[in-house]
């Protein structure tokens, strides 16, 4: 009973969590979700940047916080190590459902690209960041990552698998491929606005800060030489920019 509740578990995190992904991408696109980044009514300019400051730093405090190794250690005598990464995910979810809830709309204009054919051409680039957000998770291990094969070996009785260190397809090109489809994502948009700028821009930060002081750091604690070789090879965000090689 215990291992068939834990795999449920680990199955609602990873529906919670493909909602978010799914109404993130309504959020920035300005589509189908019943609130955008943009729909809402004004206030106050600088309460309304403050509660927005608000809202991306929790998420980025746990986010960092929870993917820490010595945060899973103490993390894991508290709860079961399976639904470790489910937890993770599904405190994630929640915190950006609470984003998309709680966001203030800012709605000067800082560009306004008209012109179909434009238009289309920025569309198609939002939407391949998040391809490439997508498919990035399946050339690791899309399961492993948002918890699923955790819950599944623990149901089953089998030994936890860990991620294995995988070189190919985007991973030749950038060491992050995840982030780099999210930025783009971000920052696709024919019409920026003010609260839309300011969500790029604090998680674009954020995303670079994250993955040059905490993700390579763990990543080379835990692959060595290998993954310090992968980061000489290999830039970090940028495809094919020298800068950021060097760990």
């Amino acid at each position: 009973m215990k291992k068939a509740l834990i795999f449920i578990y680990g199955i609602l995190s990873y529906v919670v969590f493909l909602a978010s992904f799914l109404y993130a991408i309504g959020f920035l696109g300005q589509f189908i979700v019943p609130k955008h980044i943009n729909s809402g009514t004004e206030s106050n300019l600088t309460m309304s940047i403050v509660i927005n400051l608000i809202l991306l730093s929790l998420f980025a405090i746990q986010h960092s916080i929870m993917a820490r190794p010595s945060f899973k250690k103490w993390w894991t005598k508290i709860i079961n190590p399976a639904i470790e990464r489910s937890t993770f995910v599904l405190l994630t979810s929640l915190l950006l459902f609470l984003i998309f809830w709680k966001w203030q709309p800012m709605t000067d204009k800082v560009w306004n690209i008209e012109g179909e054919t434009y238009v289309l051409i920025i569309n198609i680039i939002f939407w391949v960041g998040w391809a490439i957000v997508l498919l990035s998770t399946f050339m690791i291990n899309h399961f492993h990552l948002f918890g699923l094969d955790q819950v599944y070996n623990k149901l089953k009785s089998k030994p936890p698998t860990g991620l294995k260190f995988k070189e190919h397809f985007f991973y030749k090109l950038v060491r992050h491929p995840i982030m780099t489809g999210f930025i783009i994502a971000f920052w696709a948009t024919p019409e920026m606005t003010t609260g839309h700028l300011l969500f790029a821009v604090v998680t674009t930060l954020y995303i670079i800060v994250a993955v040059k002081y905490f993700e390579e750091r763990d990543l080379r604690n835990e692959l060595g030489d290998a993954y310090v070789s992968y980061q000489k090879r290999v830039p970090m965000l940028i495809p094919f920019l020298k800068l950021g090689k060097k760990p």
